[in-house]
């Protein structure tokens, strides 16, 4: 067993010496040692047999050299690299990363001692190795995951894991090390660096520095000496499998069980503050079982950390592609068309066309940047049953479409950390959940007045602010924790509520929106008046929910098998991520709409009504649109859909303007065949040479050629 240790040792030392490992490791002692610069290296001879090498370093002097109880050094490993070079470490490493850590303990026990790199350092105890594997063998024996049975937590080997940060608490201390030394004077052990503790994966703080330690020359009662704790930083954090998400949507079309467990990890040292609350990490660690009471509690020391980014397909289904030639001579055919037969499983195509386009250019304009564009969705509606049906289906279209439930938080609380450490940890809610997604928030008439206000300001703020009182959670100071909220917010509002009290004095084209603070729908990008279907078009929507409910599965329409579920979630996540830029012609068209529109939008005591967040409104939905066309580059075209639906919006808030526009001016007439979009595209015409006029009388110095046709 000893030759195979020193062969070991051999190994890992060519292996530092190879991958750079040593020089690093140099480094790290430099700081220890408070040296401050390398003057010259010299030389290096290695004797591999013996586990001897030498450096000829020559160091400037300091003066500043502090004893420390324990030494810690943090070592890259490749498991592929060292496994090539010796497959008996390699294996030692995956599978006895702590006993592994203790060959290159020794090894670097004899580089600080042969090299004398820090004087301070007496024994071989004193060094605390962490090994950091920069990557797994691919392999499911090396994948670990609650939701799967059995879960091996004895093991104390590598594994990976991955999943979402759904609470996380703030940041405590550690010890990292300790010193004993024995309380009998006259034994040699009541000085020194004898009796070191080191924290292990999954060791309590109490189970590191105990009370019961005896001395093994003496047998008498050691004690701590506490001017050689060495203390660290350490976060706890919970996370959760992803498949959680699936049961987070208010519909989908799997119908399989599985079972779903948040497991904590511990993030030490150089990990704290590296995840996000909301973000999915993949993550190597050791589990382990900790101790709490009469609990017992599976955990992860977690040793490295990396963000998964979501990557979506790079193609669309030959359907779409075949679609898109086929409208190629409009720019707004495609487009139409998508909305049209869009969600047929849940509603009839043609119905709710103007809505269900919102709802496409919506989801398009979904990331996980900060800063980026984003586009809310407020519907006043009369038929809340299928608006719901129809929001809660476009949720599935993306990884994250979350259905708010109504028993728990819209944001991030604060609560008790479940450990027994009495700190504060912060809790993720829907809006964070659905980072990059949607959160759709239900009827918004049933949440309360300092929930309402809170949301607005996530609106207009896009952040939300968690307030931790230090009292309650043994701090010294309360503390503001900020976290960026990525994600559009869906909602509605019931028209025929009892709650609703009609009033009179309402503007042409104004909608009696007295039930929700008026703050609040102008903080939503889009207001969206859904009414039920006229008598031509409810009896296709009557037919289809009879025949649902008699045959749940069945496809009722043709386009339902053309264009499955499955085809518009690719689209989606390939047009999302397409990155769109203004044209010129776009950008021009937008900044005299609006400038014109604040001119004509205002009276003498509030002065405009247009808030300079609709600039932001238009830009998003002309570039959501331009992705819904799988376009690079924003047209005309695509300002004008977004005007129109600005426009509806700001009449449906403030009444009717000078552009004076139709109800109805996304879809004037059914879609039914090649005549009904010829009369659309011709109906777009107009309302885009109206709008040119509108620009040309009322923007300020801004000129447009019109061309009569």
């Amino acid at each position: 067993m000893h030759r195979e240790v020193q062969k070991m040792r051999e190994a890992a030392l060519v292996y530092l010496d190879r991958s750079g490992g040593l020089q690093k490791f140099v480094q790290d002692c430099r700081k220890y040692s408070g040296i401050t610069q390398q003057i010259v290296c010299i030389n290096m001879s290695c004797y591999i047999s013996s586990c001897y090498f030498l450096f000829e370093i020559l160091f400037a002097p300091t003066d500043s050299k502090q004893s420390y109880a324990v030494y810690r050094f943090i070592i890259s490993i490749n498991p592929s690299d060292i496994a090539e070079l010796d497959a008996t470490l390699g294996n030692y490493i995956l599978h006895n990363p702590i006993q592994a850590a203790q060959i290159f303990q020794s090894v670097c026990f004899i580089a600080i001692k042969t090299l004398s790199l820090i004087e301070q350092l007496q024994t071989e105890a004193q060094i605390s190795i962490l090994l950091k594997p920069t990557h797994l063998p691919p392999l499911p024996s090396y994948v670990l995951s609650l939701a799967e049975f059995p879960f091996n937590y004895t093991s104390q080997r590598f594994y990976m894991s991955e999943g979402i940060a759904i609470a996380m608490g703030i940041v405590t201390k550690y010890t990292q090390g300790a010193r004993f030394l024995c309380t009998e004077e006259t034994c040699q052990f009541s000085k020194g660096f004898r009796y070191i503790r080191v924290h292990l994966p999954g060791a309590t703080e109490s189970a590191t520095v105990r009370n019961d330690f005896v001395c093994g020359l003496c047998s008498s009662p050691l004690q701590e000496d506490m001017k050689f704790r060495v203390l660290g930083d350490k976060q706890i954090v919970e996370m959760i499998d992803a498949k959680v998400l699936n049961a987070l949507k208010g519909y989908s079309n799997d119908k399989s069980h599985f079972r779903i467990q948040t497991f904590t990890v511990f993030l030490r040292d150089e990990l704290a503050n590296k995840m996000k609350i909301g973000n999915r990490y993949k993550i190597i660690g050791i589990p382990a079982c900790v101790q709490n009471g009469f609990q017992a509690t599976a955990c992860i020391e977690v040793n490295s950390i990396q963000l998964c980014k979501p990557s979506g397909p790079s193609f669309v289904s030959d359907n779409f592609k075949d679609l898109l030639s086929l409208t190629a001579n409009s720019c707004w055919r495609f487009t139409a068309i998508l909305a049209n037969i869009f969600a047929s499983q849940v509603v009839p195509p043609g119905t709710y066309n103007t809505l269900k386009l919102a709802i496409l250019l919506s989801l398009v304009q979904t990331c996980e940047k900060e800063n980026a564009d984003y586009l809310d969705l407020l519907i006043v509606t009369t038929d809340t049953l299928v608006i719901d049906r129809l929001l809660n289906y476009s949720l599935c279209l993306l990884p994250r479409g979350i259905r708010h439930p109504p028993y728990s938080d819209v944001f991030p609380s604060v609560s008790k950390d479940k450990h027994g450490t009495g700190s504060a940890s912060i809790q993720a809610c829907s809006a964070v959940l659905a980072k990059g997604g949607i959160c759709y928030i239900g009827d918004l008439a049933s949440y309360k007045k300092d929930k309402l206000e809170l949301l607005q300001s996530a609106l207009e703020s896009r952040t939300t602010t968690v307030f931790i009182p230090g009292k309650k959670y043994g701090e010294e100071a309360d503390q503001q924790v900020t976290i960026s909220l990525q994600t559009n917010f869906w909602s509605y509002v019931d028209s025929s509520s009892k709650k609703h009290i009609q009033k009179d004095n309402f503007l042409i084209g104004q909608m009696d929106m007295s039930l929700i603070p008026p703050n609040l729908v102008d903080a939503f990008g889009l207001l969206i008046h859904n009414e039920f279907p006229s008598c031509q078009q409810s009896s296709p929507m009557v037919h289809h929910i009879l025949k649902k409910a008699i045959h749940p599965e069945a496809m009722l329409y043709k386009v339902s098998q053309q264009f499955r579920m499955q085809d518009y979630e690719e689209f989606i996540s390939f047009a999302k991520n397409l990155h769109v830029e203004l044209s010129p012609e776009a950008e021009s068209l937008i900044q005299g709409y609006y400038l014109a529109s604040r001119r004509v939008r205002r009276d003498s005591i509030h002065g405009s009504t247009l808030s300079a967040s609709a600039l932001k409104i238009l830009i998003s939905l002309s570039k959501a649109h331009a992705k819904l066309s799988l376009r690079k580059k924003v047209l005309e075209e695509d300002a004008l859909i977004a005007i129109l639906f600005l426009e509806s919006s700001l009449t449906l808030k403030h009444g009717k303007s000078a552009l004076c526009i139709a109800p109805n001016p996304l879809f004037p007439f059914d879609l039914s065949d090649e005549k009904s979009l010829q009369q659309r595209d011709s109906y777009l015409m107009q309302c885009h040479h109206q709008l040119l006029k509108f620009i040309g009388a009322y923007g300020p110095g801004i000129h447009f050629n019109t061309n009569e046709e």
